[in-house]
């Protein structure tokens, strides 16, 4: 008869973890923007998420300037807060982009 309460306190206390386990996409706000910038097709969501991953760990790695960073946000965003990961990793990865100062100080 005691253990009875403390069952049913484990189950009570086990629900939420369940239940917070499987994100719906509304709370995923990474996944929300792949979905809409790539308009939900599988495929487009996957190449996203492969960019995604892969540019996020040459930042890690690597460790680019914040001007690059910031920079290649911009040449990537769709819309306001839409990022297209492929667009942003192509950017991150380019050897050619220079800062502004730096090549205006080279062209003289």
């Amino acid at each position: 008869m005691k253990l009875a309460p403390f069952a049913v306190a484990l189950a009570l206390a086990s629900y939420p973890a369940v239940t917070h386990a499987k994100l719906p996409p509304l709370r995923d706000p990474v996944f929300l923007n792949i979905g809409f910038v790539c308009q939900w097709q599988e495929r487009c969501v996957e190449r996203q998420q492969r960019a995604m991953k892969r540019s996020l760990g040459y930042v890690k790695k690597y460790r680019p300037a914040t001007w690059k960073i910031e920079q290649c946000n911009r040449n990537a965003s769709r819309r306001r807060g839409r990022v297209d990961w492929i667009g942003f990793e192509h950017c991150i990865r380019n050897p050619k982009i220079v800062h502004r100062s730096v090549a205006s100080r080279t062209r003289r």
